[in-house]
């Protein structure tokens, strides 16, 4: 494992809200922490592998909780009104991506029909690229999530009007 794989690994961690990753490797094991308190998080790396001095250990990523937006009286008819689509929801942790490269044309956009089995999007989760693909026939009213970002474990990505 190089230096650039440690690094997207520990900010995969510091994003994606798991406490712990362990990977073990012949000659190489690293346990990655992360430990929430109440005002900070933080992140601890442990490796123990054969040292390569131009490697130098990666710094311990903080991030700083966000208060949730108030809430105003102008989301509940908001709320109402996307009650009658369905939400296609994340089945895993990983990075959203709505094409299949970075010069390809979206897997669905909004307006768009889609079909049972279809599918919308992709979720690279630890090297791996997982189609995920639409559970019910119906039309795109929204995209809930920016290309690229990372997403949660049962996080809405899509709001499909089933008529």
């Amino acid at each position: 494992m190089n230096l650039n794989e440690i690094q997207d690994l520990i900010k995969f961690v510091a994003k994606s809200g798991v406490t712990e990753v362990e990977i073990e490797q012949k000659d190489f094991k690293i346990t990655i922490k992360s430990e929430t308190k109440k005002a900070e998080s933080q992140i601890i790396v442990q490796a123990a592998a054969p040292v390569v001095p131009q490697i130098a250990a990666a710094p311990a990523v903080a991030a700083a909780p966000v208060a949730a937006p108030a809430a105003t009286p102008q989301a509940a008819p908001a709320a109402t009104e996307d009650s009658k689509y369905i939400t296609v929801k994340s089945p895993m942790i990983g990075t959203f991506y709505r094409s299949s490269g970075p010069d390809k044309e979206p897997f669905v956009s909004v307006g768009q029909s889609v079909n049972k089995g279809e599918t919308v999007c992709i979720i690279e989760a630890m090297k791996l690229f997982n189609e995920i693909e639409a559970e019910f026939t119906g039309k795109i009213v929204k995209v809930l999530v920016d290309d690229a970002t990372p997403v949660e474990y049962d996080q809405p990505l899509f709001l499909v009007d089933p008529a």
